[in-house]
């Protein structure tokens, strides 16, 4: 990442949590994924939600990719060889997302394409309250013309979308290659909240929805008790229970693990849900302890909020190695917490930077003269 100076700074302060796994035949990529890039536009410090015929001031604005590059950077940043496949458009926000993905976050986009004539999806955040409020626009991309690289690579796992009602082949695909699928669901805008119309569930290890989604397809009115349900359809059932943090069932071994969220002063919580995905997604693939999965996935996910984005905000090891050695050093953290961390004490490098940490906020147009 590019930083107000023109310094670069690596978030993954190369650490490989595959390490001691990696071996000559491994596949090409860890990750795949595949989905819309937007460009996001984030304003915050806004005192409340805009009013209609008023001009708000925010105190805060970034830009960075957005929708599916969210995931993408999360998982790249844990340093995961992450590859992504996406439309980007011809215009200067489509070469900004291309060049911030490939060059600034090492994420293979052989896959990718570039649109001629076709415009970047745009979305525009507005944080308050711990809240946002989103604008978007953009329209599908054209089919391809003629032939693409085969799709999807072979990899250790892949991360999905779920679809009410519609199967995607890559899905099936990938898991037919030994790909271990990773699903989360947005919200049934047709109001029929059908497990059974997530068809490409069969092929997923794990299956994370939020609180209310999970309530919603199981027809139950306690998360864990929907947790437990959706165990019996997928092996690992992860509910995100936002400020009261997580709660997991691993259905093939009846093992269950809950960890509190984290207490953080929210500045912008876009894109924290992918980044929770991308922290769970790694300690699965490093064969961590469940329990173990679900904290780093809370611990990446409550980093993320303190910072402007989803792509921006998304945390590297430097900002966990930072905010490890702060919170050990603190008198007046709670003992048992900290043990519920001490997982992290052989994984992370020495910090370099002071916590908290603060980025360059990157925005579209600044270039160098001369």
């Amino acid at each position: 990442m590019i930083t107000s100076n023109g310094d670069t700074y690596d978030h993954t302060a190369h650490v490989d949590p595959l390490s001691a796994l990696r071996a000559p035949d491994d596949p090409e990529c860890d990750v795949y994924l595949t989905g819309t890039v937007f460009l996001d536009i984030i304003f915050t410090g806004l005192a409340s939600a805009p009013v209609r015929g008023t001009e708000s001031w925010a105190r805060g604005m970034g830009s960075s990719p957005g929708g599916i590059a969210n995931m993408a950077t999360a998982l790249a940043r844990l340093g995961l060889r992450t590859s992504l496949s996406a439309a980007f458009g011809d215009d200067h926000y489509g070469e900004y997302c291309w060049d911030a993905l490939e060059h600034g976050e090492g994420i293979d986009l052989s896959r990718s394409r570039t649109v001629a004539g076709w415009h970047s999806p745009v979305t525009v955040s507005m944080a308050y309250e711990g809240e946002r409020t989103m604008v978007s626009h953009g329209h599908e991309a054209p089919p391809p013309e003629g032939a693409l690289p085969e799709c999807p690579p072979r990899a250790r796992a892949a991360v999905a979308a779920l679809t009410p009602g519609r199967r995607d082949e890559w899905i099936a695909h990938a898991a037919r290659h030994g790909a271990r699928i990773f699903a989360d669901v947005g919200w049934d805008d047709t109001g029929r909240w059908d497990l059974s119309g997530l068809a490409d569930l069969e092929h997923c290890e794990a299956f994370l929805p939020n609180a209310e989604e999970a309530m919603r397809y199981t027809r139950t009115d306690c998360p864990r008790a929907a947790a437990r349900l959706l165990a019996e359809r997928v092996p690992v059932a992860v509910v995100t229970l936002g400020a009261e943090g997580a709660y997991a069932v691993d259905g093939a071994t009846g093992e269950t693990a809950a960890v509190p969220a984290i207490a953080v002063e929210a500045l912008d919580p876009t894109g924290a849900g992918d980044v929770f995905v991308a922290g769970f997604v790694t300690g699965t693939l490093a064969g961590w302890p469940l329990a173990d999965r679900l904290a780093f996935a809370g611990l990446t996910a409550a980093l993320s909020v303190q910072e402007f984005g989803g792509s921006l905000s998304a945390p590297g090891w430097a900002e966990v190695a930072a905010w490890w050695s702060y919170v050990r050093a603190c008198s007046d953290q709670d003992p048992a917490a900290l043990r519920r961390y001490a997982f992290l004490g052989e994984l992370l490098p020495a910090p370099t930077r002071p916590w908290p940490l603060r980025r360059a906020v990157p925005t579209i147009g600044f270039g160098r003269s001369g």
